[in-house]
């Protein structure tokens, strides 16, 4: 169930309907809500949604996704969550970490390759930056078959301006922490154009001692993300519904955070 503190943060970001808007009487957004998080949490058909629970179809729930996704909700929601937890010295930002993680496809879409880890049969990769905390900042999505090196850039960049503290929103990390997958020099030069310095091993050498245990906050995060079944194994034809979905985790991810935080 949303709580209504929860639903008292999403109801303002959500599109107005048209006064006039034909067809049958629209199902409440709230419990539209309610049966997109049924399927998120439990990987359940679309098809399948049960409409005995009030949350109307699943095509009713798909499109209503749809129309948040497009107009945003999710994302912003996550960058407000973000920010409250700024607000309550949450984010940890004296360091960051990085990693992928595959995922098998299962209708195909944009976004998609042959996984290595898997013998070439379609997939996805989920790409994630967390701070120090674990906490989620941004995740990318594309084929299995793509290398970790080659979105890292973009990965560094995506992580949304923080608000919440005095001054300008914050996005950059005292330092970047990250596996031999990233070993390159055009990358640890662009942390360091960044402000932010990379601790990352070169392959052929020796592991950094004590990498491991700090690097950790990345692993859990992606068993966090991956407890949501429907991100767990991807259904989505449409990268954007996969994407949306996995903004509004990650927002679930943050608001579980803060209201673990304030109930100590």
């Amino acid at each position: 169930m949303i709580e209504d503190e929860l639903w008292d943060r999403i109801e303002p970001l959500l599109p107005p309907w048209p006064d006039r808007a034909p067809g049958p009487r629209l199902v409440p957004d709230r419990q539209c809500l309610q049966g997109i998080l049924f399927v998120l949490c439990t990987g359940i058909g679309w098809e399948d949604l049960p409409q005995e629970l009030g949350f109307g179809s699943g095509m009713t729930c798909w499109r209503r996704l749809k129309r948040w996704t497009e107009a945003g909700v999710f994302d912003q929601l996550h960058h407000m969550l973000l920010a409250d937890l700024n607000t309550a010295a949450r984010i940890d930002w004296s360091r960051a970490a990085i990693d992928g993680s595959h995922i098998d496809t299962k209708k195909g879409g944009a976004a998609t390759g042959p996984s290595p880890v898997n013998r070439g049969k379609p997939g996805s990769k989920h790409h994630l930056i967390v701070d120090g905390n674990g906490t989620p900042m941004k995740v990318l999505t594309t084929g299995a078959n793509v290398p970790d090196i080659s979105k890292a850039v973009d990965l560094l960049d995506a992580g949304p301006p923080v608000a919440g503290r005095p001054g300008r929103p914050r996005r950059r990390f005292v330092v970047l922490l990250a596996d031999k997958g990233y070993d390159s020099r055009a990358f640890r030069e662009a942390c360091r154009a960044r402000r932010t310095d990379p601790i990352i091993p070169c392959r052929g050498g020796k592991n950094i001692k004590g990498l491991g245990k700090l690097r950790y906050v990345v692993e859990q995060t992606f068993g966090l993300l991956h407890q949501f079944r429907r991100l767990a194994i991807r259904w989505e034809r449409r990268l954007d519904i996969h994407d949306g979905f996995i903004s509004l985790a990650c927002a679930l991810i943050c608001w579980r955070r803060l209201i673990n935080w304030t109930a100590n």
